[in-house]
């Protein structure tokens, strides 16, 4: 929302939902570009825009949207060049952002990922100054779906590892929801593992995203699948859920829509109880082990060592288009509806297992639509 009035109404109405939430502003496109004239000519010319110009309004102007809240606000981006809007939401007051040199480069940029770091440094430094910061790698959810999920766990476990170095102290560990409950459930207890191992003197978290692919089209199939992320994330004793909408696949969602999303939430999770487990003697937990041991030995400083990782083929993300990327290593949607590897290229995880497949485009778009069909269906 660009208009501060409107946003500070969607930021009241979050608060005020029967859940407990927290309260986040997007971004719009001009501004995660760097294109911060683009944002203001446009702010200027009373143009709507697909998110909060957050540089281009002035300091004053939001912190009136955030005056007397009451609860916490995070700042979303997508952005491979975050310097200025760090720089512009610690100037609001706020403390509290998302992303990394990777997740928000591969997917979103076309930027050199030798770039990203650097950028990411200087804008992590920033954060780290402020007291009561808070920075949540969105590693876990490259691409949103499809990618087995050691890869997930392997880049948000390395980009907390980068914000750690770069004096980051409070860290949010991400990881999106795919094709298979039981899948996602190892996924969580490895990554858990993991953070617990590499993050000792760190104060962290994880955080599940509800599904980013194709959203089932009806409303109870929609439903059905935001109580499967609610379900995950209160059972594997994650932090934090981001929920999605059943307009999803239609249109952007309203406000009440997103509320209704989170009452939703907040009622299937009341009826969980937490049961998490250890990850470590698990496939994932293995794999993501090898990925992150492999990138780390390559250099001390972790993000060098992150684009050397990718160069040298021991982080790739299958379907991803970024010329960093190697593209090695594809997938597929097995029987079961989890996610396996049918070529690893140079990943440090030895080859496909016996049951590997080559993905067709007609496979591909199945397994797209699995999800949809899935819910929809049931």
């Amino acid at each position: 929302m660009s208009d501060p009035a409107t946003m500070r109404a969607g930021l009241l109405a979050t608060r005020d939902a029967a859940a407990t939430t927290v309260g986040t502003i997007t971004v719009d496109s001009y501004t995660r570009v760097g294109d911060n004239t683009g944002a203001a000519l446009a702010l200027a010319r009373g143009s709507a825009m697909n998110g909060y110009p957050i540089t281009a309004h002035s300091r004053r102007t939001t912190r009136r949207v955030l005056h007397g809240l009451g609860f916490p606000v995070q700042v979303r981006h997508g952005s491979a060049m975050p310097g200025d809007i760090v720089s512009a939401l610690v100037a609001a007051g706020m403390h509290a952002t998302e992303g990394g040199p990777v997740s928000y480069c591969l997917p979103y940029s076309r930027l050199p990922l030798r770039d990203s770091v650097e950028n990411w440094t200087r804008a992590s430094e920033r954060l780290a100054a402020v007291p009561d910061h808070h920075m949540e790698t969105f590693g876990g959810c490259m691409m949103g779906q499809l990618c087995p999920p050691s890869v997930l766990v392997a880049i948000t476990v390395l980009e907390a590892l980068f914000f750690r170095q770069r004096g980051l102290r409070s860290i949010s560990l991400s990881y999106a929801q795919q094709t298979s409950p039981a899948q996602d459930v190892e996924a969580v207890a490895a990554l858990t593992s993991l953070a617990g191992e590499l993050l000792p003197d760190v104060d962290w978290h994880v955080v599940i995203y509800a599904y980013m692919g194709v959203f089932p089209r009806t409303p109870a199939g929609a439903r059905r699948l935001m109580a499967e992320a609610a379900r995950l994330a209160v059972t594997t004793g994650a932090a934090r859920l981001i929920v999605k909408t059943e307009a999803e696949v239609h249109r952007i969602p309203s406000v009440a829509e997103n509320v209704a999303a989170l009452e939703h939430a907040g009622d299937v999770a009341a009826l969980c109880t937490p049961a998490p487990a250890d990850g470590r003697d698990t496939e994932t937990y293995a794999e993501a082990r090898a990925m992150i041991d492999a990138v780390l030995d390559l250099d001390a400083d972790v993000g060098i060592a992150l684009d050397k990782g990718f160069s040298a083929g021991y982080l790739d993300v299958p379907f991803c288009l970024h010329p960093d990327n190697a593209g090695r290593a594809r997938s597929y949607l097995d029987q079961d509806g989890q996610l396996r590897w049918s070529a690893t290229g140079s990943l440090p995880i030895g080859g496909p297992s016996a049951h590997r497949r080559d993905m067709t485009s007609s496979d591909l778009l199945a397994a797209l639509s699995y999800m949809e069909r899935r819910c929809d269906t049931n």
